[in-house]
């Protein structure tokens, strides 16, 4: 979960907030076409198709990304969790109970993925481009982007992304390369500081 949650984070940070003027046509397109709010929340409806398997796994719950804080990925159903990314921490909650604390001082892996979502953060989307090969359309109201992973490893572990939008991701899709595949659609989409609940609010602040 650590893990493929860490890439929503990436993909979710990068999309709202990356602003590179230099970036190649579409992409530099794509991000004036984003929103870049200070706050954003919404839902998301995951699913996910387990190689052998019939019946895919249906999860759904809100996401906040907050400029400066980080992001906040709460599963509701079928199981409540909690995953919250700051600069200092990856922390892992359940109900009011903290199941796991990576501190990016002490884990050479956190600082990395917290080094990058946060450059994303402040607009260089050079971390992106160093992990990723992006390609992308985009026409007047809508755009597509593909990644691929530069690095074997990732490749091995994500496979193939691809994205979708207009002035907010829509549509996330992750072809793994041991056959599982991920689609996640975000909606209800609310920006500025009264989009967070009071509980989230309170989330970043444990």
């Amino acid at each position: 979960m650590m893990r493929f949650l860490t890439i929503i984070g990436i993909l979710l940070l990068s999309l709202f907030w990356s602003d590179n003027s230099n970036a190649a046509a579409p992409i530099s397109k794509i991000q004036n076409m984003l929103a870049k709010p200070s706050v954003l929340c919404g839902r998301f409806d995951q699913t996910k198709q387990l190689q052998g398997m019939k019946k895919p796994l249906a999860s759904n719950g809100r996401f906040c990304v907050v400029n400066g804080k980080g992001i906040l990925w709460r599963t509701l159903q079928p199981f409540p969790n909690t995953l919250r990314l700051t600069r200092d921490e990856i922390v892992h909650l359940q109900g009011e109970r903290v199941a796991m604390r990576l501190d990016a001082q002490k884990e050479p892996t956190v600082r990395m993925i917290n080094s990058v979502l946060f450059s994303l953060l402040s607009g260089d989307l050079g971390k992106l481009e160093t992990l990723f090969e992006v390609d992308g359309s985009a026409d007047a109201t809508s755009w597509k982007v593909a990644l691929k992973a530069r690095e074997a490893a990732l490749a091995k572990a994500i496979g193939a992304i691809s994205l979708d939008g207009g002035a907010y991701v829509k549509n996330i899709h992750i072809d793994e390369a041991s056959g599982d595949r991920t689609t996640i659609i975000f909606s209800d989409i609310k920006t500025g500081e009264t989009a967070m609940t009071a509980e989230e609010l309170a989330l970043f602040a444990q």
